[in-house]
Order: structure tokens, then C-alpha cells, then sequence
């Protein structure tokens, strides 16, 4: 009975006619997503927050509800400075709680049908996220010098920790959230600029800040910040993985490239799409190594893979830097090159962070580095660049090889000095005419002798 109700609905689905646009425009809101556990099992520290919860797939676990307390001071500072009731702030939110419901991908039911608690939530989270923006940013002088989390001492040693769960997936708000509450506040214009202004400056202090669009969340405003760059065109091409590829298509390490004749030099701008190869030149933006670098590239790759439309650049880039480090002696040679800043110890940790990075990673066939790798492949075939490599490999990777091969070049050098000294006389002797001695070994005839 119960198969043939199941068929009975099924039938009713497929008669019924299908909207396109409304499946479309379903899958467009989702922009927060929960990582399935084939994802996280190999780093799952680096998806789970450590110091705080925002949104609702992490609020409630106990190691995080230390900062509940300090969510609640945070809400009452935000109201008494704005001095708005908190009813305006739930009045500005309540048309659009379905958007930010939809935005979450899933959302547990318990959040779904308790619009109050969710909306809740939504605002004690927003409240706090943008007063840690602002301390971090701005100076706020009604908080306690001595308070734990918004003082100069909370800057120093725990903002650190929450700019890192900040930037977790599964630990997002909305943009719009944030933007709505600032219109509140304010009593201005909804503003997503200051809002993307406020995030670049709390994780990019020293660096300018320029308009980067409509953004997702703050993930997204790092993403795109860290990709922001003037648009070149490019040939585009197919980039497949690299365990993958046939043997004349494999990108070589670093070293292997710099004995090839490639040199390695800073690009002109931290834009990781700013990648470019010319006149045997290979130009990478600069990067800082420090102990967040594992979990944000691997937050913002799965942002890449789980929502559609957002692109591949991040993933590109890890995917890249994998196939030119291979040990330790790579990262040294980048390093050196003002390339690689190792903030985390030994070349050997950063060649390690690099390679577990890229693992099960999937490329999009039209990755735009695919340009790049083609032409260093295609100079490190040329005859003599392939030559000097193998020599270089094969000599002169061994210090004693080495100085083997200057004392060979040496000992033969001086066989030929030797050679030429000893049949130059010979030839200067025959083609030239013999010079009368001015002193004899043989004594005069007596007929030549003077009479006296």
C-alpha cells in the first residue's frame, strides 16, 4: 500500500509541469554550505571553529559557548551605542528571513520552522561579528580597557582566532545580514562597500582596500580580494591533474624549472591569478605561509567546489604551487626568490602544507593557468633547455661531482697550454727563415784567423 501511494506521487511530480527559473533561483540563494564528512575527514580541524560559532551549524557546542557570554555584552553595546530599539532591528530582518534561511545549504529543521529563534540568532551573531570588525578596525571607547575580547588585549591574542573561524565555510553570515543591521544603525542607505571595506581591514590591515562588488560573505570578500586584479585575456585551454597527465605534459619543480634555465621572480602585485611566463621569466605573487594558511585555502577551495559560479582561481593556484613544489628544496629556492615567506619553520612543513593541499582535487578543464604551464612546458622542451637540465641533473647536483668536473676541465685546459708550447717552436722553426747566431759553439778555421 505504501509503494503504491509512492507511485501515485510520484506520477502527480511528473505531471505536474517544471519551473526551470524557480529551480534556478533556489540554487542561486545557497551560498553556506555544510562540508560533508568525505571532505573533512582528512583536516577536520580546518572546517570546525575553534573560538567561535556565527550561523547555526556550530551554535550550541560546548567548546564554543564560552563566547556566548560575550555575544550578549556585544548586543547591548551595538544597541545602546546606535540607541535603536531592538524591535527596529527584527522589524529590518523579518522580510527577508527566508533569504537568509535559503542562503544556509541544508539548514536543520529546528532552524527552519522557528523563525524566531533563527532570527534570533541571526541577530546576536551579526551584532557581534560587526563589533569585532570595528574594534579591530576603528577605536571604541565603551568597552572596559581590561575587557577579555574588545580591548587592546583581545586584539592581540584572541582576534587572531576569530578572524580564522571567520573565514571557515560552515561558519558564515550573510552579507545581507550584515549590511541591514549597519542600515539600522545608521539610519543610512544599505552600504555593502563599507561592509567589504570593514572585512579587508580587519584581515589585511596594511593593505589598500578597493571595491570589490556584490559579496556572498565574508569568505567571499577574502576570495575575492585575494584574486583582485585588472582582467587579462588569456588562451584558455584544458588543465588536467597532474596524476593524471601523460609524461610530456607533467609540470616540473621549481629546481628542476631553475636548472632549465627559468628564472623565478616576484609578480608585480599578491593577485593569485597574477601568474605570468615571459622571456623565460616566471612571475608569482607573493604569499605569506603562516599556521591559517592551511585551513583558509582549504575553506575557500571547498567554497569553489560546492558553489556554482564562484570560479576556480583559488584552486588553480593550490593545484599550481603543488606541482612546482615537490621538498623542501623547492620552497627554499622560492623563498630566496622573496616568492615564499615561511612563517610556520622549516621549508620542509611548507612543501608538506602544499602537497596535502591539492589532494582529491578536481580542475575545472578550463582552469586559466592552463595558458602558463603550456608555454613553460613548451620552453623547458627546447633542445638546449633540455640539455642544460639533464646536465645540471645528471653533474652538478653533487658537490664532489662538481669539483670533479672543474679539475677535468682544468687538467685539460693545461694539456692543451701544454700541447701548443710544445709544437709551436716546431712550426715557427719551419716556415720561418734561420737567424745567424750571433755566438758560435764551433771555433774559427786558422785561415780565418787575423795575421798579426
Amino acid at each position: 500500500m505504501a509503494a503504491t501511494n509512492w507511485v501515485i506521487e510520484v506520477n502527480e511530480k511528473l505531471d505536474s509541469a517544471v519551473d526551470h527559473s524557480a529551480e534556478a533561483e533556489r540554487w542561486k540563494k545557497r551560498c553556506i554550505y555544510k562540508i560533508p564528512a568525505c571532505g573533512t575527514d582528512l583536516k577536520k580541524n580546518a572546517y570546525k571553529p575553534q573560538a567561535v560559532s556565527f550561523g547555526p551549524y556550530h551554535h550550541g557546542e560546548q567548546h564554543l559557548m564560552a563566547m556566548e557570554d560575550h555575544k550578549q555584552r556585544a548586543l547591548l553595546h551595538f544597541l545602546r551605542r546606535s540607541n535603536k530599539p531592538l524591535q527596529d532591528f527584527i522589524d529590518s530582518l523579518t522580510p527577508v528571513l527566508h533569504l537568509l534561511q535559503d542562503s544556509y545549504d541544508p539548514l536543520d529543521a529546528s532552524w527552519q520552522d522557528n523563525a524566531n529563534r533563527f532570527l534570533q540568532l541571526m541577530i546576536l551573531d551579526g551584532c557581534f561579528m560587526l563589533e569585532i570588525l570595528r574594534v579591530a578596525t576603528q577605536t571604541l571607547d565603551d568597552y572596559a580597557p581590561n575587557d577579555p575580547i574588545f580591548s587592546n588585549h583581545g586584539k592581540l591574542y584572541i582576534m587572531p582566532f576569530i578572524m580564522r573561524d571567520m573565514l571557515m565555510l560552515q561558519n558564515q553570515l550573510p552579507s545581507m545580514l550584515l549590511v541591514k543591521l549597519l542600515a539600522v544603525e545608521t539610519d543610512k542607505e544599505e552600504d555593502e562597500e563599507f561592509i567589504n571595506r570593514l572585512i579587508l581591514k580587519f584581515c589585511f590591515p596594511d593593505s589598500p582596500v578597493s571595491s570589490l562588488g556584490k559579496c556572498l560573505h565574508p569568505l567571499d570578500v577574502y576570495r575575492k580580494s585575494l584574486l583582485q586584479k585588472h582582467a587579462v585575456k588569456i588562451k584558455r585551454g584544458r588543465l588536467r591533474n597532474r596524476r593524471h597527465k601523460g609524461g610530456n605534459n607533467i609540470i616540473r619543480s621549481a629546481t628542476e624549472l631553475n636548472e632549465a634555465g627559468i628564472r623565478f621572480k616576484k609578480s608585480k602585485t599578491r593577485s593569485l591569478r597574477d601568474i605570468s611566463f615571459r622571456g623565460g621569466v616566471l612571475r608569482l605573487p607573493v604569499i605569506v605561509v603562516d599556521d591559517a594558511t592551511e585551513s583558509i585555502f582549504l575553506n575557500l577551495m571547498a567554497f569553489e567546489r560546492f558553489h556554482v559560479g564562484a570560479g576556480n582561481e583559488v584552486t588553480s593556484y593550490v593545484f599550481f604551487m603543488d606541482n612546482i613544489i615537490d621538498n623542501e628544496r623547492d620552497v627554499a629556492l622560492l623563498h630566496s626568490r622573496g616568492i615564499i615567506q615561511n612563517a610556520i619553520g622549516s621549508d620542509k612543513a611548507v612543501a608538506k602544507l602544499f602537497n596535502s593541499l591539492s589532494k582529491d582535487i578536481t580542475l575545472d578543464p578550463d582552469s586559466s593557468l592552463d595558458f602558463v604551464h603550456k608555454k613553460v612546458s613548451a620552453y623547458c622542451k627546447k633542445p638546449w633547455n633540455e640539455w642544460r637540465a639533464n646536465l645540471i641533473h645528471t653533474y652538478f647536483r653533487n658537490p664532489w661531482a662538481i669539483l670533479s668536473i672543474i679539475a677535468a676541465f682544468f687538467l685539460f685546459a693545461l694539456t692543451i697550454v701544454q700541447t701548443v708550447y710544445t709544437i709551436y717552436p716546431i712550426y715557427h722553426n719551419t716556415d720561418s727563415p734561420s737567424p745567424t747566431p750571433i755566438f758560435s759553439a764551433t771555433p774559427p778555421s786558422p785561415s780565418a784567423q787575423p795575421h798579426h
